[in-house]
């Protein structure tokens, strides 16, 4: 008899679509289906499907739900009718989050899923990822079913979905790469799966990460998203399966705050945020990993504190990799500074915002993870 359990295979953080600072807009759906692109970081013999509501101020209804294979674009492969306690009709309850009945639906890492949604009823601005670097396929009516979707509108969001667990023999190690855009992937390919996270993955002989960044999130302050802290236990210790956390925080508690009139976080506050992860991780059994805090002084967008926050990012960045507080350190700004100019992102790793690495950045990035230490 084989060893099977739920671990997750797949994730995505959400936000609140009416916070303050917004670096996106969501949208409201009334009698629409929505296809979403789902790329695979594990596999397994069969899924199940979470689904939030989780910011919504009304309930939500689901008319209808299906999982499929991708075969290109929005065209579905072998194809799947998605339950929950035997109903494909269901109302999620405002301020909610929703597990499906299993998936008859073996899957591959790396494999591209399609999950299509009808939404009958009005939502309201609806629960999203903002920068997935992912589309998804919105038409009128249900076509849910539908082999492809015709005409449909593209938008690089998710909605509505923070995860598919994968019921996996011999439970794999699992990793939650738990952060900001560098882990969500701002600044890489469109579609492509170039992320910091995916040049990860391809370098793991067992196990995969998943992928929990939000851009724009901050360890110590809420807006874009719920803070690390605050988010800690649900997109992080609860997830199934999880054996080890990635970390990644600290530019936006250094600069975005001023979008929203607030204070840049000090020194004294990071390291306590970062001390507080990794206590609550290692309370719950689990290993921690953490990324020192990357340069981001050539960053173009206007009203950002660039250079007066440089001395205590150099100051958290020293106390983590002096510190036995984690598990392990990832050194990611000393792998894409630029060394002429240690707090700027060197030009061959910048996105073209002086913010954010592309493609190249993210694998440099991904290849200062000592797999040594993960899944030790």
């Amino acid at each position: 008899m084989q060893n099977t359990t739920w671990v997750a295979g797949f994730r995505t953080g959400v936000i609140n679509p009416n916070e303050q600072i917004k670096l996106a807009e969501s949208r409201e759906f009334t009698d629409e289906t929505v296809r979403h692109v789902v790329h695979m970081a594990g596999g397994g013999t069969a899924v199940r499907v979470r689904l939030t509501n989780r910011y919504g101020a009304a309930p939500l209804r689901v008319g209808a739900a299906r999982l499929a294979q991708r075969k290109t674009g929005s065209a579905i492969g072998t194809d799947r009718e998605i339950t929950f306690d035997g109903a494909a009709d269901v109302v999620i309850d405002a301020g909610a989050d929703l597990v499906s009945d299993p998936v008859d639906l073996a899957v591959v890492a790396g494999e591209d899923l399609l999950l299509s949604l009808y939404i009958p009823e009005s939502t309201g601005l609806a629960t999203f990822s903002h920068q997935p670097g992912e589309i998804a396929y919105i038409v009128t009516g249900d076509h849910t079913a539908d082999v492809e979707l015709s005409d449909a509108q593209e938008v690089p969001f998710r909605f509505f979905i923070t995860g598919i667990d994968v019921l996996a023999t011999e439970p794999p190690p699992v990793a939650v790469a738990f952060g900001d855009s560098w882990f969500e992937g701002f600044g890489t390919a469109q579609s492509a799966n170039r992320r910091s996270v995916d040049a990860l993955n391809a370098r793991l002989t067992q196990g995969w990460v998943v992928n929990n960044g939000i851009s724009g999130n901050r360890l110590t302050a809420e807006q874009i998203g719920e803070s690390g802290s605050s988010r800690f236990d649900s997109d992080a210790l609860r997830v199934p399966g999880v054996t080890d956390i990635l970390v990644n925080f600290g530019i936006n508690d250094l600069i975005l705050g001023a979008m929203g009139g607030q204070p840049s976080a000090t020194t004294e506050e990071l390291i306590a945020g970062f001390t507080d992860l990794a206590e609550r991780a290692h309370a719950a059994g689990l290993r921690i990993h953490a990324a020192t805090i990357g340069p981001y002084a050539g960053c173009v967008y206007p009203g950002m504190p660039l250079l007066e926050t440089q001395p205590t990012r150099h100051a958290v960045n020293e106390w983590l990799r002096t510190t036995d507080t984690f598990d392990s350190i990832f050194d990611v700004d000393r792998a894409v500074s630029d060394p002429q100019r240690p707090d700027y992102i060197r030009p061959e790793f910048d996105s073209g915002d002086g913010m954010h690495l592309n493609d190249a950045g993210a694998a440099a990035m991904a290849a200062t993870v000592d797999l040594t230490a993960l899944f030790r």
